[in-house]
């Protein structure tokens, strides 16, 4: 790490490391308080009125759980592929349909577990918050067990806390806190994220993101966990009723400016810029989120008018709502959904086909999948 690259004056230290080869960075606590610089008081304005916005939208919906799934779903997606983890949507819904371990290094199958393995770390997230646990060290060791269980880092243990160096970026860009120092850097995590502040709920939040990425408490997964965190504390300090907002996608997007945002609150104590960038984040994610949902439900009332001028299958209005939380299913859906029998199962199936809501994927598939293409473009494709 560049010590040239630190101002006189930083929020931390830098501490030896390697023998008096390198350095290393040790972060400050959290500000007890901090003003919103009058550059960025218009940008925090439009940002809380378009919070405002998809926090109405998602309470006008019927069953909100039916768009949540795909929602988490991009958020696993984009956020593993900060880490260089790619797996493509229809990978990911075929995983979930017929989940298994990997069965070699190479085994395809080994970017599919993660990504899946973000959302299942994503849903305990819900549940921990849901229950009162407070946002702090002993959330953060059982969502990265979670996140970490039977895939490639398995072995740098899940769940608990480094107790070796890492580096952090080609070239060694940024170097965290050597390992004896993180059972003091998460007690004062844990006091910055309980503390009773008058900083700005999404504000304290992005604050709370950088930190947990300088502590860099695990061999693997910081990342992912740090952008889970920040998910899931929108979500309960932002008053909204789920977990909506997900921010992976712009930072994918824009990564190099994320990647030198958090970097130059460590070497120069730039919090403007890295909140400039949340605020950014959160505008443009929100705006698309609420577009998204808005679609997605026009589409719901057009799938429903097929099938009632179809005639004859107006039970199929149960498999709408499936197809929203899942746009592949296979017969078996169709007959856990509707209580049928394969036969049954099967004439449905075709029958939506008919109305061109859904299409086979391909025989070599097994079992058969099927594809709600306008659902499956509308949740997953880009903005």
């Amino acid at each position: 790490m560049d010590i040239n690259k630190f101002a006189k004056t930083f929020p931390g230290k830098l501490v030896i490391i390697d023998d008096g080869r390198g350095v290393a960075f040790v972060a400050a606590p959290l500000p007890r308080k901090w003003e919103m610089p009058p550059q960025l008081i218009s940008l925090w304005v439009e940002a809380k009125e378009v919070l405002g916005e998809l926090r109405g939208t998602a309470r006008t919906l019927p069953d909100p759980a039916l768009l949540l799934r795909p929602l988490g779903q991009r958020e696993a997606l984009r956020s593993s592929s900060l880490e260089g983890t790619y797996a493509t949507p229809e990978e990911l819904l075929a995983y979930e349909l017929n989940p298994r371990d990997p069965m070699s290094t190479k085994d395809p199958a080994n970017p599919w577990r993660e990504v899946f393995n973000y959302q299942r770390a994503l849903e305990l997230g819900c549940v921990l918050a849901d229950k009162g646990v407070p946002f702090s060290e002993r959330m953060i060791r059982q969502i990265h067990n979670r996140l970490m269980i039977g895939v490639r880092g398995e072995d740098k243990n899940p769940g608990e806390l480094r107790d070796t160096q890492v580096h952090v970026g080609a070239g060694r860009r940024f170097t965290p806190a050597p390992p004896e120092h993180l059972k003091a850097l998460l007690a004062e995590f844990d006091r910055d994220t309980q503390h009773i502040t008058n900083i700005d709920p999404l504000v304290r939040a992005l604050m709370v993101h950088y930190q947990f990425e300088a502590i860099h408490p695990f061999r693997d997964g910081n990342g992912r966990v740090g952008r889970l965190l920040l998910a899931l504390m929108i979500y309960k300090h932002c008053e909204f009723d789920k977990p909506w907002l997900y921010l992976s996608e712009f930072f994918d997007n824009h990564r190099d400016d994320y990647i030198d945002a958090l970097f130059n609150v460590s070497a120069n104590g730039d919090w403007a810029r890295w909140i400039e960038l949340g605020l950014l984040a959160t505008i443009e994610t929100s705006r698309n989120t609420v577009q998204r949902i808005r679609k997605l439900m026009e589409l719901k009332d057009e799938y429903e008018e097929r099938v009632r001028e179809f005639g004859g299958r107006d039970r199929l209005m149960h498999i709408i709502p499936l197809l929203l939380s899942s746009p592949i299913i296979v017969f078996k859906d169709l007959m856990e959904t509707l209580d049928v029998t394969y036969p049954t199962a099967r004439g449905d199936m075709a029958a939506l086909e008919k109305m061109k809501i859904v299409k086979d994927l391909g025989s070599h598939n097994r079992p058969r999948m099927f594809i709600s293409e306008e659902i499956f473009n509308l949740a997953y494709s880009d903005d």
